[in-house]
């Protein structure tokens, strides 16, 4: 019994990834399932929990449609509005999901001078000043920088920034669930049980798919490997977040990760911008 035990387990873990990969679906996405999907799927906060390691691949598809609208929006309209109609599709995609932990985050920290004050914050609805404000940044910051990528570099390498920079930005925030602590247990739709944190494991599976698209850039475009370099700069501002939020609150709270995925993925775009601002374009294979 033991040994049968031990050869049927990994098949039954198979079997179960799916039913993971669209848990993820469901928590970071407003695309629904048909229904008799979602039944199969279900709910529990384990299966939540292990669905962090799909977060990048998530990311990864969100990242596809910013890339697809970006390059029907360049192909019939202007650049500039190329990059507004990619960023409204990964909203409408997604639900402000992210933003709105960016613009909780930035009213907690703001404005909470005690760890108290800031969890309790955050968890009002209401934006503040404070969110207002961060949030209204860092959507021009995106706009600004994907502005800069479209006037130095084609439009598929364009989109090739942009499925990259969503996949590594669920990374940044799979690693902050990692090596931080939750610092409340609430009902919260941004948080719920995913306060338990990920295995090693599970980090290594979300590192493995986000370097999925950096391959492909590599093996697309002449130098294209050196995009992967805003890995760096990406772990950098994630590890500054996280010691933040570790120095503030003592770890993380679902309105964090939000935060750090807003931050990376425009760390992310500012490299990109810089890489082709000195390289002019990376030429096609």
């Amino acid at each position: 019994m033991m040994g049968e035990k031990i050869v049927r387990a990994p098949f039954r873990d198979w079997r179960q990834e799916p039913r993971l990969l669209l848990t993820a679906w469901v928590f970071f996405t407003r695309v629904p399932l048909p229904a008799a999907l979602a039944a199969w799927v279900g709910y529990s906060p384990a299966m939540l929990r292990g669905s962090a390691r799909y977060f990048p691949l998530v990311g990864m598809a969100v990242g596809a449609l910013a890339a697809a609208t970006y390059l029907a929006g360049a192909w019939l309209f202007s650049p500039a509005v190329a990059v507004v109609l990619s960023m409204i599709a990964t909203i409408l995609m997604t639900g402000a999901f992210h933003e709105d932990g960016l613009a909780d985050s930035c009213d907690g920290f703001g404005g909470g001078y005690t760890r108290e004050r800031v969890l309790e914050i955050m968890q009002d609805s209401r934006v503040g000043a404070f969110g207002a404000i961060g949030i209204t940044l860092m959507l021009l910051l995106k706009y600004a920088t994907l502005i800069s990528l479209a006037e130095t570099g084609e439009a598929g390498l364009v989109a090739w920034v942009l499925v990259t920079g969503h996949t590594l930005s669920r990374a940044a925030a799979v690693g902050l669930m990692r090596f931080l602590d939750y610092v409340r247990v609430d009902t919260g739709p941004k948080a719920k049980p995913l306060a338990d944190g990920i295995s090693s494991g599970a980090f290594a599976v979300a590192l493995a798919i986000t370097a999925l698209p950096f391959a492909l850039v590599a093996r697309l475009f002449e130098n294209g490997w050196l995009l992967a370099l805003g890995c760096l700069p990406v772990g950098l501002a994630a590890w500054a977040a996280g010691a933040y939020f570790r120095r503030r609150i003592g770890g993380y709270t679902g309105d964090c990760l939000g935060a750090a995925q807003q931050v990376a993925e425009a760390v992310f775009y500012l490299f990109a911008a810089g890489l082709l601002l000195g390289f002019e374009t990376l030429p096609a294979n």
